[in-house]
């Protein structure tokens, strides 16, 4: 098992920056395909971006394309989010989750391990 803490929410202006971190401890970090999904009030999870065991592949939602950039540090045992020209309707509970081998990475249901949320915030 594979256990997640999600860290660097909070407050920001529409434009501004932010960057969310996922700490993971548990079984080896490097053997689990990596995501990060956020949920609206009133809304459904949705996917946001997604990245591959060693970080050579990634994957976008269409709306962050150009303004997110997920990475990982397998020696560290971290993955990030990079926030960059945010806008009030990125405001949700983002949350970072695992799965050994998600046959789609961009559906939540095939993720087995989910950190407990961090709340982003952008104000118009």
């Amino acid at each position: 098992q594979v256990q997640l803490v999600e860290s660097g929410g909070g407050l920001v202006q529409a434009g501004g920056s932010l960057r969310l971190s996922c700490a993971a401890s548990g079984r080896a970090f490097s053997s689990y395909f990596l995501a990060w999904f956020r949920q609206a009030p009133g809304k459904e999870r949705e996917f946001v971006a997604a990245i591959s065991w060693s970080g050579d592949h990634t994957y976008y939602e269409d709306s962050v394309k150009g303004r997110y950039t997920i990475s990982r540090e397998n020696a560290e045992n971290t993955m990030y989010l990079q926030m960059n020209s945010l806008k009030p309707e990125d405001t949700a509970v983002y949350s970072c989750a695992a799965a050994p081998r998600p046959r789609v990475p961009t559906i939540a249901t095939e993720y087995h391990y989910w950190g407990q949320g961090a709340q982003i915030t952008v104000s118009s």
